[in-house]
């Protein structure tokens, strides 16, 4: 039997608990899409995340699984370039009692879902004794980071999320602020540095 940390072992049974629910989610979510094209996207990460599942339960088996050496996934397609600004925004009133998720609220859902999973992919990383382990709550991190930025890209050219911009005067001055450090000459020499207390 593999011995795993309680800390990483916990939190990878977390991240199965969640990728199970996130399975099925993605399918209920699938049955209630209206676009064709979000179907697309939701079938395609609903493959994405049953496959990082079992690949999870693969790992805790210990059925040789090499979670450092597989290919960096494929980089997601782009819907359509992103447009920046605001173009007349419209939010509908929420509907307390749906008996249908709009595909709006669906892709929104989706965003959250893969932003969080992302933050707390790294945090678990980052909590990882075992190399095998923790490359694959990085993995995962990875994983939905990118579906999170395909989920926006699809919001963004349904007009379901803009991305507000600043005023360029606003921009200039923020970004003017910012100094350049001053470059060394070649007749300066470093100094030599103290060893950092810790």
């Amino acid at each position: 039997m593999i011995r795993y940390a309680a800390h990483e072992f916990l939190e990878t049974q977390e991240a199965l608990r969640s990728k199970h629910a996130e399975i099925e989610m993605h399918g209920l979510f699938a049955e209630m899409a209206q676009d064709p094209a979000l179907k697309n996207l939701i079938r395609n990460h609903q493959r994405i995340i049953l496959n990082a599942y079992q690949q999870g339960v693969n790992l805790l088996m210990g059925k040789g699984i090499n979670v450092s050496a597989m290919p960096h996934m494929a980089q997601m397609r782009t819907v359509e370039q992103p447009t920046v600004g605001l173009h007349q925004p419209q939010m509908a009133a929420p509907n307390p009692q749906p008996t249908q998720l709009s595909d709006m609220t669906i892709s929104t859902i989706m965003l959250n879902w893969h932003k969080a999973g992302s933050a707390v992919g790294m945090l678990w990383a980052s909590e990882c004794v075992d190399p095998q382990v923790r490359q694959y709550h990085i993995n995962g991190a990875n994983m939905c980071q990118e579906m999170a930025y395909e989920t926006w890209q699809y919001m963004n050219a349904k007009g379901y999320y803009q991305a507000p911009q600043l005023a360029d005067h606003t921009m200039n001055t923020m970004i003017n602020a910012f100094q350049q450090p001053m470059a060394m000459t070649q007749q300066q020499s470093p100094q030599p540095q103290q060893p950092a207390l810790y």
